[in-house]
């Protein structure tokens, strides 16, 4: 059955391409997005968040490590009570410090997928407006690179018109393009 749908595909698609002049074209959305003004707040508003996080985790291991400390310098003159209560209470402090790493890495991704989910979604508005005004049959997704070849003198690159439809100065690069 599948094969019956890919040889049905295949059999569209090279009518298609042989009815018309088909048109391409191609952008990286990830590059676009981390270009927009948007994306500027959003990592500002991720670190900023990603900063208390840190700071609360290292005042939790700071009051971890003084407990640790104290229990090791008095162990052997506490009783066996004392000494199970303080081992007990080290071991809380263990398991509340993962608890309180695994919550705040899922807290802080769920934010940034928040945060950057309306940029992605503006983003794709603009390059499907893109592509309905350039006329474009197809435009792939550079990013991810699941093209093994693309001949780029036969598709337009969409990255410049789409910066400009969102405001991005020309001249403005990713952050990972910085050197």
């Amino acid at each position: 059955m599948k094969k019956i749908a890919l040889i049905v595909f295949t059999a569209f698609f090279a009518f298609t391409l042989s009815a018309q002049n088909v048109k391409f074209g191609h952008i990286s959305t990830p590059e676009l997005v981390m270009l927009t003004a948007d994306a500027d707040s959003a990592r500002v508003r991720l670190q900023a968040y990603q900063k208390e996080l840190i700071e609360e985790l290292e005042s939790m291991q700071t009051e971890y490590n003084n407990k640790l400390n104290t229990y090791q310098q008095k162990s052997a003159t506490w009783t066996a009570a004392i000494k199970e209560s303080k081992e007990a209470e080290l071991v809380e402090m263990q398991q509340r410090l993962g608890q309180f790493q695994q919550t705040a890495q899922g807290d802080l991704s769920q934010l940034e997928q928040t945060l950057f989910a309306p940029i992605y979604e503006k983003a794709r508005n603009a390059i499907a407006k893109i592509a309905k005004e350039k006329g474009l049959s197809f435009v792939f997704e550079t990013s991810s690179n699941p093209l093994v070849y693309f001949n780029e003198s036969q598709s337009i690159d969409l990255l410049p018109l789409a910066k400009a439809a969102l405001g991005v100065p020309a001249e403005k690069v990713a952050p990972s393009q910085i050197q």
